[in-house]
This record gives C-alpha cells, sequence and structure tokens, in this order.
C-alpha cells in the first residue's frame, strides 16, 4: 500500500512536467513535420496548405545553398569548440576542488554567468564585440595560426579565440558536473595509490578518468545541444529567416530544422557510440 501511494505521489510530481512536455514539445514537433510535407500560402480566408510530400526537404539540399555552407561551419566549429569547453571545464573543476579558502566563491564566480546572462544578453555582448580579444591580438593569432595550418583551419581555430569569452560564458554547468562527481571519488583511492608509488598523471587516468567517464558523456550532450540551440548559432538564423519568406514560408522553414535537428541527433549517437561502456568478454 505504501508503495502503491509513493508511486502516486510519483506520478504527482511529473504531471505538470508531463503536460508541459505534451503541450509545448511534442505537439509543436507534429505540428512543424506536418507543415515541412506542404507549402502554406496566406489567403483571405485563412492558411492554404499544398500537400508537398517530401519536396521541401529535397530542397533544402538543392536549392538552398546557404544551409550546406552554415551546416558545414557549424559542424567544424562545433567539433572544435565541445572539447575545448568540456576540457577547460574539468580543468576548473579539479582546480575548485582542491583544498583552497574561498573555494565557494570561485565556484560561484564561475558559475554566476550561466544564471545572470540569458541568450539574449550573450548575443548583445557578442554584437558589441565585448567578448572579442583586440583586432591587433587577433591579427597576430591568426599570422601565427597560418603558419603552419591550412587557412580553412586557421580561420576556424582564430574563430575560435576570438569568442574565448563566450566559450568561457558556456562552462559554468559543465564545471558544477565536474565538481560534483569529483567529490564522489573516495579520497582513500588515491592515498592507496600513492602508497603503491603511482604518480599524479597515473592517479588521474587509472581513478579519476574512469570514474568521470559518464560525467564526460553527459557534458558533451549538453555542450552540444547548447551551441545547436545557441542565438549565435547562424543555422539557427537561416531557419528563422526562411520562416517569413514569401517564397518559401514555414513548410520550407520546417522541413529545414528538421534535417538539422536529424543531423544534431547523429552528431549526439557518434558521441554516445564513442563513450558506450563496452561490456567485458567472456571467457
Amino acid at each position: 500500500m505504501k508503495l502503491k501511494r509513493e508511486t502516486v505521489y510519483g506520478y504527482m510530481f511529473i504531471l505538470p512536467w508531463l503536460i508541459g512536455f505534451l503541450i509545448l514539445v511534442l505537439y509543436p514537433m507534429i505540428q512543424s513535420f506536418y507543415y515541412s510535407l506542404n507549402n502554406m500560402r496566406i489567403t483571405p480566408t485563412g492558411l492554404r496548405f499544398i500537400y508537398v510530400g517530401f519536396n521541401n526537404y529535397r530542397d533544402v539540399w538543392l536549392q538552398d545553398m546557404f544551409f550546406i555552407t552554415e551546416l558545414f561551419s557549424f559542424s567544424v566549429d562545433t567539433l572544435i569548440r565541445i572539447p575545448v569547453i568540456v576540457v577547460f571545464a574539468l580543468v576548473i573543476a579539479m582546480l575548485l576542488n582542491q583544498d583552497v579558502k574561498m573555494k565557494g566563491l570561485f565556484r560561484t564566480i564561475f558559475f554566476l554567468p550561466v544564471i545572470v546572462a540569458s541568450g539574449p544578453v550573450i548575443n548583445q555582448l557578442v554584437e558589441q564585440g565585448a567578448t572579442a580579444i583586440p583586432m591587433l591580438n587577433q591579427d597576430i593569432i591568426m599570422n601565427i595560426l597560418t603558419s603552419f595550418l591550412p587557412m580553412w583551419f586557421a580561420e576556424v581555430v582564430g574563430n575560435l579565440f576570438n569568442q574565448i569569452i563566450t566559450i568561457l560564458w558556456y562552462s559554468g554547468v559543465q564545471i558544477l558536473l565536474f565538481l560534483a562527481s569529483l567529490q564522489k571519488i573516495d579520497p582513500n583511492l588515491y592515498e592507496a595509490a600513492k602508497i603503491d608509488g603511482g604518480s599524479n598523471w597515473e592517479c588521474f587516468w587509472k581513478i579519476t578518468l574512469p570514474t568521470i567517464k559518464p560525467i564526460i558523456l553527459i557534458n558533451l550532450v549538453y555542450t552540444l545541444i547548447s551551441l545547436a540551440n545557441s542565438g549565435q548559432n547562424p543555422i539557427i538564423d537561416l531557419i528563422y529567416a526562411n520562416m517569413f519568406n514569401a517564397t518559401r514560408g514555414y513548410g520550407f522553414a520546417s522541413a529545414m530544422a528538421w534535417m538539422y535537428a536529424v543531423i544534431i541527433g547523429l552528431m549526439l549517437l557518434i558521441i554516445f557510440l564513442i563513450f558506450k561502456e563496452k561490456k567485458p568478454a567472456r571467457g
């Protein structure tokens, strides 16, 4: 009886979230997929839907040259930014996990931008150039990068330096997750490793890294989704612009959004496959 009562309480707690998911997520997704199969026209009597099947999906790849260009740029930029953000978050979390004075204050400082700066605030800072490094330093960095990297790759890495403040801004949640995981590691494991002659580097590779591997996966997924939904993502702007395009409209924009979602899903699948726990072979 007690177990049944707890089950009912559990469903009551998740009911608001479930209702919100059905109304605010699932229904709009189904509606957008329906839009993507139609051309929508505004008539004096209201919206008119012209069924075109998967033609909008075909046109996204064959008739919109900007989508492929922006998608390639986003993919390359994401492949570089995700490791930088996750590694930076891990390093900061390990430093904050040390026994130092006012570590609570430092933890607050690193997480505060996540609370204070919303999407519009970050967009405004980017537009004003507040997150960029000075122009003189940009030229120096680009000259160094182009001396040993191809131009296209040097531009991507240079752009990464130019967005370094924004990258730091996106690291707050990852730092918090890493820190929580590091604090769960039993200190006796490190002491036993030290007694056996293990170095700090060996302790990291054989104790710390295997323990926080699930959190690394979570942070990779979280970072990818954050970047995919970021206000600085040009693909989001492209989808928005096509929504109000007189010749394309909601149907074409919905198809583009679905194709983009599928690509993000494939990226997430690759991450899961890379970090999938390998089951030991049976002898």
